[in-house]
């Protein structure tokens, strides 16, 4: 078992504003990190703001994060702030805005830090504190030490380090309520490859599998029922909430496996949502586990009551159909992106060469 989490996480109806003092505890000056809208319509930022104000905290809005946010969009943020003389970052919304206060955070710390420097985490002084309100059931990101940020040739890239975990964290369900029902089924599938990825890595432990599992049992009857089309009452949204958060605990223990770094081409080059372009490699990934871990999947469906049958089925229903198609030489070049095998792969069971990758890309890619 191993596991650390300095994260204080607070959740419940108007949690934001019943926790002021704790906001105000890291200082006098917040920059607030978002993105232009779905803080606004979510009610999250008003909330966050009312906060400030009760107790006396100047706040500047940087409001420009767009999903997949780029490290130079990072680096700006982070010389907007530190010019503001923020004391704090605090990010509002999905994993984009989360993400990219963490890595914002250690920008206005260090406002001469390079991009090559900050991916390497090679800053003097230590992040800003960081703290986090989610809008969105999925990334987790709100109890994880892992920013996700595209790098200047448009790849996404993870930056993750103990330094990156949130001095506090906020969550209020009532936050994802605005959310549109493709945008719920994503950020769930998102949570749901969590929780699989996390229960099936090699490096998981019975604390990261207990929320795992948990997550399991949640989630999959709750995106069932949205997979056919049935908008989510406030009392499924508040347990979709909390079983992204059981995500973000799983993998803030063993990170997540190759479906996440398969996924991001989808995001980068087919504009496929997060959530959904992991989920795309999760039949390949059952595959491999049945192959290698046998053991292991058999204690997820016991655990979770949950069958692969029934995964793969949850998968096949939400999932918009793509139809992704790349040339047999295509797949070869692509395939080098994972040669040697990331961080990613070398947790997943069984061992990736390259005849390997080009499985999982088949799997989803017809030849054109």
């Amino acid at each position: 078992m191993n596991l650390y989490m300095p994260t204080r996480f607070l959740s419940g109806q108007r949690a934001v504003i019943e926790n002021a003092d704790r906001i105000a505890s890291f200082g006098q000056k917040c920059l607030i990190v978002t993105s232009k809208t779905a803080a606004k319509i979510s009610g999250a930022l008003d909330d966050a703001v009312e906060a400030l104000n009760a107790m006396g905290v100047a706040y500047a809005i940087c409001d420009t994060i767009r999903p997949n946010p780029s490290i130079d969009a990072c680096l700006e943020a982070g010389r907007f702030g530190t010019k503001f003389g923020a004391e704090f970052v605090l990010g509002i919304g999905g994993g984009s805005p989360l993400d990219a206060a963490k890595v914002i955070a250690a920008a206005v710390s260090n406002p001469s830090i390079t991009a090559e420097a900050l991916y390497a985490m090679q800053w003097q002084k230590k992040p800003a504190p960081i703290v986090l309100i989610g809008t969105t059931a999925g990334t987790g990101s709100e109890v994880t030490p892992t920013a996700v940020i595209t790098d200047r040739t448009g790849r996404k890239t993870s930056i993750s380090g103990p330094e990156l975990f949130a001095a506090l964290s906020i969550g209020d369900p009532r936050y994802t309520e605005t959310a549109p029902l493709p945008v719920t089924a994503s950020t769930g599938m998102d949570a749901l490859c969590h929780c699989i990825e996390s229960f099936l890595s090699k490096t998981a432990d019975t604390i990261s599998r207990a929320a795992a599992a948990a997550g399991i049992r949640t989630l999959v009857p709750l995106l069932e029922s949205v997979a056919a089309k049935n908008t989510p009452a406030f009392k499924e949204r508040k347990a979709l909430y909390e079983a992204s958060i059981l995500g973000g605990l799983a993998i803030s223990v063993t990170g997540t496996l190759a479906p996440h770094s398969f996924g991001y081409l989808l995001s980068e080059q087919y504009d496929i949502p997060h959530g959904f372009a992991c989920a795309c490699f999760l039949p390949p990934l059952l595959e491999q586990a049945q192959d290698f871990a046998p053991e292991t999947v058999r204690a997820l469906c016991l655990q979770t009551g949950v069958s692969t049958e029934r995964l793969l089925a949850l998968k096949d229903a939400i999932l918009p159909k793509y139809d992704l198609r790349m040339t047999d030489a295509q797949m070869e070049e692509t395939s080098l992106r994972w040669v040697p095998p990331n961080k990613n792969m070398l947790k997943t069971p069984g061992e990736f060469d390259r005849s390997v990758v080009r499985k999982f890309l088949r799997s989803v890619f017809s030849e054109q």
